[in-house]
């Protein structure tokens, strides 16, 4: 016996407005909502750091934070616990760091119009999001005061902005040609510095403009003088802090730690005796420079002079309390 097309499709319909079918979507539906309800993140393992960017530490607290994927990993290495952070938007965090109190987060992700988003580290909760990026967001920094946070886009990107992020407006932004791999700013807050590749910027705020005028105005940058370390990619880059706030240290991948003058000039530079260098610490007293093999080289900062090489961390499982000799 045929049958037309037209009673097929409505004994499909008649089918689908069954209520028992209705029955079985209804409690598959509640049965996913239980499982979300009762399921919750333990513990991460693994890492997605591609560079000291993704890394970042409370002096105050000690709280390590850093990014698995979509997720803020916010480790104790006091208690070795571990609390998280998820990011709605599911897309990957690149970039993180710690307000100067470290009482915010800030996170930058890559992806088509990613965001930058403040988050509140004791509830564990966004509070601010600015979306003024295309491709992603290649490092993010606050201000000393807190006051302003600085965001660099991907390469192609080529967008760097600084944010009052409690008025959620941009303040001041530019251009960058380079591919910027780090961000870091003075002591004062007077200006910020990026490196990458062959390229150190020098970029000043003019707090009197971005305080009275509600209007993004343009961010003066002026390239550091490279000298014939122009070809050179820069990983990472540090202000000076104390009496050497008016220098900025930087290390290539080369394996070079550099140090600019006030005048964004080139002074000096020490080999760090390593077969590539990935990230920059700096204090008062002490430069900390990460190199490869898990390798942390010191040095002072008022001259340059090596230090020490600090020891390299001790194997996991290892029993502390048996080890009796240094090695």
């Amino acid at each position: 016996m045929a049958v037309d097309g037209s009673t097929i499709t409505s004994r499909i319909k008649n089918l689908l407005r069954s209520p028992s079918i209705k029955l079985r979507r209804s409690k598959t539906g509640n049965r996913r909502e239980d499982l979300r309800s009762k399921v919750t993140l333990e513990k991460v393992l693994g890492i997605t750091v591609s560079g000291g960017r993704g890394l970042a530490c409370d002096p105050r607290s000690g709280l390590v934070a850093y990014p698995a994927g979509c997720v803020v990993v916010l480790f104790n290495p006091r208690k070795h616990k571990q609390h998280h952070i998820l990011n709605s938007s599911r897309k990957t965090i690149t970039a993180l760091a710690f307000s100067p109190d470290g009482k915010y987060l800030v996170t930058g992700e890559s992806g088509h119009m990613p965001a930058v988003r403040i988050w509140d580290v004791a509830e564990r909760s966004q509070v601010a999001e600015l979306q003024e990026h295309k491709y992603g967001v290649a490092c993010v920094a606050f201000s000393p005061s807190a006051k302003y946070i600085v965001s660099v886009g991907y390469q192609h990107d080529m967008i760097v902005n600084v944010w009052a992020w409690k008025k959620n407006i941009v303040v001041a932004s530019n251009k960058v040609s380079s591919r910027v791999t780090a961000v870091s700013f003075s002591e004062d807050c007077s200006y910020f510095v990026t490196a990458g590749h062959r390229h150190i910027k020098f970029w000043y705020l003019d707090d009197s403009k971005t305080t009275k005028v509600n209007t993004t105005v343009p961010l003066l940058g002026r390239s550091g003088l490279l000298g014939e370390l122009r070809n050179n990619l820069f990983t990472d880059v540090a202000c000076g802090r104390g009496k050497k706030a008016d220098s900025t240290f930087c290390i290539t991948s080369s394996g070079l730690l550099c140090e600019f003058s006030d005048r964004r000039l080139l002074d000096k530079w020490v080999e760090l005796r390593t077969t590539v260098a990935h990230c920059i610490s700096v204090s008062q007293d002490y430069i900390f420079c990460g190199c490869a093999d898990g390798t942390v080289r010191l040095f002072n900062p008022s001259n340059l002079h090596f230090l020490s090489t600090l020891p390299r961390p001790h194997a996991l499982g290892t029993d502390i309390a048996s080890i009796t000799e240094a090695r």
